[in-house]
């Protein structure tokens, strides 16, 4: 077996398990961030379900440390006081990010799963452990059951050969993978990553490039851990690990060689994290401001990089450079180690530890218009704010805070780029009764089609609404991110399905994202793969959601408007407008249960 069918067999009671197995899989660590984390407690009272294990069961509050939101403030303390009664241990806002606290504080370890409402727990495989982002009802069922289903992926072998250029960084690779592999050629794969230089990767590194499986679509990044990325979990915990490997005769759906000596210095463009191109195609580009840390890139080997560039220097006039560690541990040491006052002698804002700007619940947002280089992982349109958001390393962030302008360490120019001074550029839960009904099979609407791959989540339901609980406000905010349907949630009737294309729901674990559609009465969505959160959250929340091949449209003569019926146990699709009809995918087994149930919980 491989890593996935590895850990996964041990933790379902299997002796092994293989791609397309939907086992009950036990999970070691269970968490939820303040971010989702209200929903997963009123999804627990509502249903009145009770915790599993309560020593297993974690609150992380990361998203907004200090809950500057008046919203984050509440859902936050709702947490306590659930966590209070449950006797569950809470990192408040005080200690930074969920899975850093989760690998450094031993709450996960090589063999182990943990889960969580943070769509970057996948971070786990830099440790050779298997975790996942999931939705709120996902992790309420964890929470009470102490296990969850899960469908066993196919895996893929990535052999990174030759040696790592000096100039390149662990984010230049996931940047230079994403610029291979797109956000979809890995959609739903667990991949395995090995070579001879990614042996010598350190755990920091591992973790940049592991907290960007999200980005690629991947279910997960393993490392198999070296001896020494064991040795570096012992010095944070005092705990001796094993090591975890695949098997000798493992067995992978495609292996894939790739030559890392050919790597550059990369840059994603603003929009998509895997729209990246080699940064001397955007050396130059002036900037507002900067940002290091998130997931990606908190940790203290991220903070040194940064300082070692900083030392001596002045960000450049009118940029604004942002610094958050990833745990308040990082922040001590980077204190102690001097690298705090390098940071403020330079000119640096920095902030408690936490998620940032990435979560858009604390330091790191720009404005329209403002063009910021970050390391964070993601750059979709709005999700650090209103401006363009390129990424990139610590060490270009912080080259590039202090010449003004995109540029590498080794080409800081002795005058920083200066602003040009431009003439018009002034100018309460409550708890519900829910009647189980007979649930329809077959369902006729309209059709919208959306001719689009990798709607991500922020355009399907923007984080800025993140706080509604309420799942009748949110069908109003559906895809009013997404360029040419703002006016959708307006004209959208009751019983209309939804036809897009690759990737639907790329991106976050956010549940809204599902129940706007839910909230509109949107009766199906069709699409040719979905993100692997989305579409557990979507089954999970009996929202049918059904996949198909692109000559449907050929086959039954589809255009946008016409009635079509959908049947989701044979996978009938018919269009009534000709009485043309073809087969698509229908409903499995696992997905036709939860519908029929109402949903999962």
């Amino acid at each position: 077996m491989n890593l996935i069918e590895k850990i996964i067999a041990v933790h379902s009671g299997q002796k092994s398990v293989k791609p397309g197995d939907i086992v009950d899989v036990f999970i070691d660590t269970r968490a939820a961030r303040d971010f989702g984390g209200a929903n997963v407690v009123k999804n627990m009272l509502d249903n009145g379900l009770s915790v599993d294990d309560p020593s297993k069961t974690f609150f992380t509050f990361d998203c907004n440390p200090g809950g500057s939101d008046q919203k984050y403030a509440q859902n936050q303390h709702y947490c306590r006081l659930f966590a209070r009664e449950n006797n569950i241990r809470v990192y408040d806002v005080d200690k930074g990010i969920g899975t850093h606290l989760a690998i450094d504080g031993g709450l996960a370890w090589p063999g182990s799963t943990f889960v969580s409402t943070d769509s970057h727990a996948n971070i786990m495989g830099s440790i050779g452990s298997f975790g996942q982002g999931m939705g709120d009802q996902d992790i309420a069922a964890a929470w009470a059951k102490g296990s969850v289903w899960f469908k066993v992926p196919a895996s893929i072998r990535i052999n990174l050969n030759g040696a790592r250029p000096k100039e390149v960084s662990a984010k230049d690779i996931v940047l230079n993978l994403l610029s291979i592999f797109g956000a979809n050629k890995l959609l739903g794969y667990s991949v395995e990553i090995y070579g001879e230089d990614v042996d010598k990767l350190t755990l920091s590194e591992r973790v940049t490039i592991s907290s960007m499986a999200t980005e690629m679509g991947a279910i997960i990044l393993f490392f198999s851990p070296t001896a020494a990325v064991l040795n570096e979990l012992k010095a944070f915990t005092g705990n001796d690990y094993k090591a975890v490997s695949a098997d000798p005769d493992a067995v992978y759906e495609k292996t894939i060689d790739i030559d890392l000596s050919k790597f550059v210095p990369m840059v994603a463009k603003p929009g998509h994290p895997h729209d990246d191109i080699s940064i001397n195609e955007v050396r130059n580009i002036k900037i507002d401001s900067g940002f290091i840390g998130s997931c990606t890139n908190g940790r203290i080997e991220d903070l040194r990089i940064a300082a070692s560039i900083l030392k001596g220097r002045k960000i450049a006039p009118g940029v604004v450079l942002k610094i958050v560690p990833a745990t308040d541990a990082i922040w001590k040491q980077a204190m102690n180690e001097g690298i705090i006052k390098i940071f403020k002698d330079a000119g640096a804002l920095v902030s408690n530890a936490g998620c940032a700007g990435c979560a858009a619940g604390q330091l790191g947002q720009n404005g329209p218009g403002e063009v910021t280089i970050s390391s964070g992982n993601r750059n979709f349109e709005g999700k650090q704010g209103k401006g363009l958001v390129y990424l990139a390393s610590p060490a270009i962030v912080a080259a590039s805070a202090v010449a003004g302008c995109i540029t590498t360490p080794d080409q800081i120019p002795e005058e920083p780029a200066l602003f040009a001074i431009m003439s018009d550029s002034l100018h309460g839960t409550s708890k519900k009764e829910k009647n189980k009904v007979e649930k329809n099979t077959v369902v006729e609407g309209r059709v919208w089609i959306i001719p689009k791959d990798d709607i991500d989540t922020d355009m399907i339901f923007h984080n800025r609404y993140l706080t509604i609980t309420d799942i009748r406000e949110m069908g109003q905010y559906t895809f009013d991110n997404l360029k040419g349907f703002e006016d959708f949630s307006k004209k959208a009737k009751a019983g209309d399905i939804v036809i897009t294309q690759k990737n639907f729901g790329a991106g976050s674990s956010r549940q809204q994202a599902v129940d706007c559609f839910l909230s509109l009465g949107i009766s199906c969505i069709l699409a040719e793969s979905y993100g692997a959160i989305y579409e557990r959250n979507a089954i999970n929340a009996a929202m049918p959601i059904l996949t198909y091949n692109p000559d449907i449209f050929e086959k039954i003569g589809l255009k946008n408007g016409d009635r079509i019926k959908v049947d989701f146990i044979s996978g009938e699709l018919s269009n009534l407008e000709n009485q043309k009809s073809t087969v698509i995918n229908k409903f499995y087994d696992a997905q036709l249960a939860i519908y029929r149930n109402g949903g999962l919980l």
